[in-house]
């Protein structure tokens, strides 16, 4: 499902211009991402919890050529699915 998806269906569903639902969604993602980058959970309540976690450096390989590779540290986002979403999915 992409952005202009959930724009289309809840214009559809609101009776709204599909083009104020699109700034909105936009928005919304936005903020979330503003907030992710300062490092900030984000939090919504039965859908999920958003965060940012470290990976630490490590050694890996190349599996073409066999040698030893240093792999930087990196921040990376993650999910956790809250209640309501999992049972929604299972």
């Amino acid at each position: 499902m992409t952005k202009k998806e959930i724009a289309t269906r809840i214009a559809d569903k609101m009776d709204v211009e599909q083009a104020k639902v699109k700034k909105i969604v936009q928005m919304v993602l936005d903020i979330i991402a503003e907030s992710l980058s300062k490092g900030e959970t984000v939090e919504l309540r039965n859908f999920g919890i958003f965060k940012v976690k470290s990976r630490k450096p490590r050694i890996g390989r190349n599996p073409k050529t066999g040698a030893s590779v240093e792999i930087p540290g990196k921040r990376v986002v993650s999910f956790k699915a809250g209640l309501e979403m999992r049972e929604k999915v299972r």
